[in-house]
């Protein structure tokens, strides 16, 4: 069973790839969806089975072996790899479906599908890894779907820019996590995870010489792989990636951000909790980043226009929250958290593309309004996400939507760790809350409350005069409602983004933590941090609805009381909105950085080593001197016999002049 929930993918990317141009574009939907739905339908079987204890080990072959390196093919089935089945299958699965209709006119349809599934596959075959090497192989496949799918529009510009961009940022990151498998391999002797696990308490002390200093061990392997977290999930300064990913389709931006890619680095400091729990430093470092990148990008997603890039933002805060949860020792709490963010921000990003697609492919807000009375279940729906994402719930009870449960159960964790940097997570994510309300209600009433062309005004000047009223009124513009095939993923969606944190919170952070996380999850005899967290202050767990009020009241009053708050305030503010419309101008400072210089370098070899030294000397030198005389020698084989005759005479006539004068001086 297990073997087919991984490889049924790896079948439907063949079979729409090879035979695309024979069984046609909807033959490729109907197989990679149907082959999803079956590998769907098995993770919940899988699920079930493994949280009543059924545990797997397949083996399904030796990949290769140098030395003491053993690299095995296996799948890895534990309650770890059984949420991540269900996780990455059901939104994969739903994205398929959707897709069938949000993709319907594009005639690129069966390599869309085809990289879905390998998408999918290479997700799958990470989550389900036994040993570093392989959950590598996975890792860089899903970096290398993530920059074909973001540049699946290829003829665009901007989409080829996206696309290479994420490759190049992920290539940093991964660098550093191929360091600290490298690392984990010298101090274990080994790369599969029992055996690292089982030597990670003897390496508690130990010290490693790295670039001239004496580091412990256990926390530079941890940070080395965290920074390959750091690129895939991205965190704060490699996060630069993320929000230009939205040039790749819609279903393709809900596959990355709720299932797939950015889900990666936070299964994977999960998955190696026996090593981070042994290093405190580590997981400071953890909490520390985790809390800036929910503070930054929420701060980012509060001026954004285009739709999509306010989830994506989004996206990157709540990835911040989970390795918050993560860092402070919490690692139920962050899978949690990942578990439930699947449902909700699938939801809304899909939910978006269907306004895209009522909009007639608009993604500026400023141009939408009113929208609620021509597509109402889409905006419910949209609604609903939005209730998950900023945390609605009852205070002091397991009763709310999802993103209440899990989110509020890492504030409070944060809060009562005492671990040092928790005092920052719990800062950082605690008035994240607010700022997210804020975005996330500013998005719902500037799409789907007003009338069109509310926020005309402050188009740019070229968009100017093509969104307004006339698109409202007339009948060949008026949104329209997506079709069912896009709209019934919403609905299954939007349950989970209800009921998710409510059902499963047992299991995860509740009384049957213990007995359903068994051994995949490792947690030290020091930390109880479960226990703590449900002791902390009344004040601090009813903090996060606070501040979800507090912003959804200003968000309130300003896009829908006194509309012209927004300018005021940014004119008020100008230097202050301007760093946060420019996302704090990490684009602009990496390319001073790093771009301009590497250019630099470049051109500097290319004219100075290439062109002036290599080329000099070479074909535009001593070469190009050798070829002339050539041709010049050349030019006496004319081929007429005079002209042989007569070099003849005066070869002759030199030589005896020279025989002449020679005998002469002696």
């Amino acid at each position: 069973m297990y073997e087919l929930i991984v490889f049924l993918p790896l079948l439907g990317f063949l079979i729409a790839g090879i035979f695309g141009p024979w069984i046609g574009a909807r033959g490729a939907e109907y197989i990679t969806t149907g082959l999803l739905g079956v590998s769907f339908v098995l993770s919940w079987i899988a699920f079930v089975m493994v949280a009543g204890g059924a545990d797997a080990h397949v083996l399904l072959g030796n990949w290769f072996t140098s030395g003491k390196l053993v690299a095995t093919w296996a799948l890895r089935i534990d309650t770890l790899t059984a949420v991540m089945l269900v996780v990455v299958t059901t939104v994969s699965f739903l994205v398929h479906v959707y897709s069938i209709g949000y993709m319907s006119d594009d005639p690129s349809r069966p390599r869309f599908f085809a990289y879905l599934s390998l998408f999918t596959f290479a997700m799958l075959m990470l989550v389900t890894s036994d040993n570093l090497v392989q959950l590598f192989f996975g890792w860089e496949g899903v970096g290398l779907m993530s920059y074909l799918l973001v540049g699946f529009w290829y003829e665009r510009p901007s989409a080829n820019a996206a696309a290479i961009k994420a490759f190049v940022v992920n290539r940093v990151g991964d660098f550093g996590f191929s360091l600290g498998i490298f690392l984990t391999f010298y101090l274990t002797g080994s790369i599969a995870f029992d055996q690292v696990f089982a030597a990670a308490p003897g390496l508690v002390g130990k010290t490693v010489h790295f670039i001239g200093f004496d580091w412990d061990a256990l926390t530079l392997a941890c940070l080395l792989l965290f920074m390959g977290a750091m690129g895939k999930s991205a965190q704060f300064l490699l996060h630069t990636w993320l929000p230009d990913a939205m040039e790749g389709p819609t279903p393709v931006s809900a596959l990355i951000h709720a299932a797939t890619m950015v889900t990666a680095g936070v299964f994977m400091v999960a998955r190696l909790s026996p090593l981070f729990e042994l290093s405190s430093t580590a997981l400071s470092v953890v909490t520390i980043v985790g809390g800036t990148t929910a503070f930054f990008a929420a701060t980012v997603g509060l001026v954004q226009n285009d739709i999509k890039k306010v989830i994506a933002y989004s996206t990157c805060s709540q990835l911040g929250y989970m390795f918050v949860g993560l860092g402070v020792g919490g690692y139920s709490i962050g899978i949690f958290h990942l578990f439930t963010h699947a449902f909700f921000k699938a939801l809304l990003f899909l939910g978006a593309g269907s306004v895209i697609t009522a909009m007639h492919h608009e993604q500026d807000m400023r141009a939408m309004g009113g929208l609620r009375k021509e597509i109402p279940f889409t905006f419910w729906m949209m609604i609903i996400g939005t209730l998950a994402l900023t945390g609605v719930g009852i205070p002091f009870t397991p009763i709310g939507f999802a993103g209440f449960v899990s989110k509020d159960a890492i504030i409070e964790a944060a809060f009562a760790s005492h671990r040092y940097g928790a005092v920052y997570g719990f800062l950082c994510t605690d008035i994240a809350a607010g700022l997210t309300a804020f975005y996330s209600w500013r998005l719902v009433f500037m799409t789907f409350f007003g009338h069109r062309g509310d926020w005309a005004a402050t188009l740019p000047a070229k968009a100017h005069g093509d969104h307004g009223h006339d698109a409202h009124d007339h009948g060949d513009h008026a949104a329209h409602e997506s079709p069912l095939v896009m709209l019934a993923p919403l609905a299954v969606l939007a349950l989970g983004a209800t009921f998710a944190g409510t059902a499963f919170r047992y299991l995860f952070i509740g009384g049957g933590h213990e007995g359903f996380w068994r051994s995949s999850l490792f947690l030290g005899q020091e930390n109880h941090i479960l226990e703590e967290m449900e002791h902390v202050p009344a004040l601090i767990s009813l903090s996060p609805s606070l501040f979800m009020l507090g912003g959804l009241a200003i968000a309130y009053y300003m896009y829908l009381v006194d509309r012209t708050a927004p300018a005021r305030l940014a004119s008020a503010f100008p230097a202050i909105y301007r760093f946060l419309l420019n996302k704090w101008y990490f684009d602009e400072l990496y390319d001073f950085l790093f771009v301009r210089p590497a250019f630099a370098i470049g051109r500097a070899f290319w004219k100075g080593g290439d062109g002036a030294i290599i080329d000099g000397l070479g074909p535009d030198g001593v070469s190009a001197r050798v070829l002339d005389v050539a041709r010049s020698a050349v030019r006496l084989q004319t081929g007429y016999v005079y002209h042989y005759a007569f070099a003849m005479l005066i070869g002759a006539a030199a030589l005896t002049t020279w025989y002449l004068f020679n005998g002469a001086m002696r």
